[in-house]
Parts: structure tokens; sequence; C-alpha cells
């Protein structure tokens, strides 16, 4: 890993308003680009605004319209975009999708593995872990219920990944979010020696639902590197440094303080992870 500057933005998004969202994300990608960020995530579903059952209504093929539009805004600005979208699917019920766009013109997608009870009958799930690639880090994504999964994030630390995105439509009735990132985030990334990155929606959708905001950096020991929570739209801007990552995956110390915790994995003894069911 390279020093990467990543920056998290909390914005409103209304539902079914897609245009306006878009401009929105125009917006904050203009102040991240002016900040020299490398990268930009946007929450859960903000080109749509998160509606279950509404997303289908809105639900775009990629590459589409509004993908192509923010397709042209990594160009302009040279910066990854990652922007969540409904996303149409030949099974009827669409995905939820991080939408990855690269300056080159490159049209990626992450599809949420995980979904909550109340996705389930309006969505289709995702399959698969992609690690995306970058001239300064590697990346993987994790929407939301997904980061309850500890097995997904060491998979994607396996996998080489470095950073895990993480956005997020978190509603104001959750309760405190910076409290409960705390509690899993830090785990996630102190067990799999990964930075996590997590940003929220924020404000009212339009349609009656209120999501409490929320952005946070936490390093591969657990620890905060920038925060935001201020129950507002913000543009969270954080250097990530690599020494620390560098020296954990390379073992460059013999100090039990830098291990990297997943080389002493014994899968032979994980079989019951895998059969066991609930």
């Amino acid at each position: 890993m390279k020093k990467i500057r990543i920056a998290l933005a909390q914005v409103q998004s209304k539902t079914g308003r897609m245009k306006e969202n878009v401009e929105k994300i125009a917006l904050f990608a203009g102040r991240a680009a002016a900040r020299k960020a490398d990268v930009i995530c946007f929450p859960e579903l903000c080109i749509q605004g998160y509606s279950c059952a509404k997303a289908h209504l809105t639900a775009e093929a990629i590459p589409g319209e509004s993908s192509l539009v923010v397709g042209g805004l990594a160009k302009e600005t040279g910066m990854v975009i990652l922007a969540g979208m409904a996303e149409k699917s030949g099974a009827g019920k669409p995905f939820i999708t991080q939408l990855v766009a690269f300056p080159d013109g490159t049209l990626q997608k992450y599809r949420k593995t995980h979904l909550g009870k109340s996705e389930q009958p309006y969505f289709a799930a995702g399959d698969s872990f992609t690690v995306f690639t970058t001239a300064k880090a590697n990346f993987g994504i994790q929407i939301c219920w997904d980061l309850h999964f500890p097995e997904v994030t060491t998979v994607y630390s396996l996998k080489n990944a470095e950073i895990i995105f993480a956005p997020h439509a978190s509603p104001v009735m959750v309760g405190d979010r910076r409290g409960i990132w705390l509690k899993y985030l830090s785990a996630r990334a102190y067990d799999n020696a990964v930075y996590v990155a997590a940003c929220n929606l924020v404000g009212d959708d339009g349609e009656g639902n209120s999501f409490c905001g929320g952005a946070l950096v936490v390093d591969p020991k657990g620890n905060v590197v920038a925060e935001s929570f201020h129950g507002r739209e913000d543009l969270l801007v954080a250097d990530l440094d690599p020494d620390l990552i560098n020296t954990i995956r390379r073992k460059e110390s013999g100090s039990m303080r830098y291990s990297f915790y997943l080389e002493g994995r014994r899968p032979e003894l994980y079989g019951e992870l895998v059969e066991r069911k609930l």
C-alpha cells in the first residue's frame, strides 16, 4: 500500500429524485477533488435514495444513465468514485450495488451479499467479494449489514484488500451510530489488519424516513483515524498512512505488536463454521 487520501461523503438522498441525487454526488466529488482525494465513497443507495419498497421502480442497469454520469465525474476529477445504487437484475428484484467508477472510464461494482430481514423481500443478494485495485491500494466493499459478518472482512484481507469501504443507510432509530460502529468496525479492522472507512446517509429522504449520518475511519489496529458525526451533510477527508499496514503485512517487524493474525489460521479446524446452521 502507498499513501492514499480518501474522502467519505455523508449526504442526504431524496427517494426517487435521481437527478438531484447525482447532482449532489457531483458537488461533493468536486469538493473532494479540490482536496486532492484519490478515492471518494458515497453511502448505500445514494443515487435512488434508500427505499426497499420503491427501489425496483427506479433501478438501472450498469452501464446506464446514472452510472455513466458518475463515470464521467471519475474521468473529470481523476478520482475513483464509489456510489450506491439500485441495479436492475434478471431475477426481477434489484441488487443493492456499490458502483465503482475509475478515471479511465471503467465501471465495476460490488453487490451487497448479506441482506437485512427488511430487505430480503425486495432485493436480490450478490454472491462475490471483488477486490478492486488502484495504483495506491487494494480495497473491498461491504455494504451496511455486510459488516456484521466477520468472515467477509477476513476473505477480503486474505485476498490482499488493504481498505474496506463501508457505505451505510442506517436510520436514526438505530441509535448512536458512532458508538455502534466502534463496537464492530474496530474489530473488523484489528482482526484482519485493514483500514475500515464508513459513511452513512443523513437527513430526511422525503418519504418520512430519517438517517443519522456519520463518517469514520479506523486503522489496522482498531484506532480512530478520522471521524465526523455532526448530523448533517459533510465531507470527511483522511490520509491513510501505509507504514502500519505494510509493517504488518510484510512482516517487517519481529514484534508481536505487528502480528498479522490471519497467518496463524487453521482452516482445517473451522469446518463447523460452514457446516452448522442455526
